[in-house]
């Protein structure tokens, strides 16, 4: 049973930083893609980060320069560095692990930054 695990989240004031990681339980991990997205209240569940197996990254415009996605393919580990956070940075973010057909998703972990 394939699993996502997140952690790091958490309350931050506007300018501090976090790192998320998500521990995949997946066989194959090297050659799979994978991703962060965010879904703050009342909103549809955005893609943040994205960086495939090839070791491509993609970044939606609102993260560019300040977040970057990583990967640890011994510890089947993804992260995301999120600096100079903002308010507008609050969600619940997921992680993502796809090789089609087949995704998976993390249960989601909470950022709040607020002052």
């Amino acid at each position: 049973q394939v699993q996502l695990v997140e952690s790091g989240g958490g309350l931050v004031q506007p300018g501090e930083s976090l790192r998320l990681s998500c521990a995949a339980s997946i066989s194959n991990f090297r050659t799979s893609n994978v991703g962060w997205y965010r879904q703050a209240p009342g909103k549809q569940r955005e893609v943040v980060a994205t960086l495939t197996a090839a070791g491509l990254t993609n970044y939606s415009d609102s993260v560019k320069g300040r977040f970057t996605i990583s990967r640890d393919n011994a510890k089947s580990t993804v992260f995301l560095r999120m600096n100079s956070l903002k308010p507008e940075d609050t969600a619940v973010y997921y992680c993502s692990v796809w090789r089609t057909p087949f995704s998976f998703w993390g249960q989601g972990t909470q950022v709040t930054v607020s002052s």
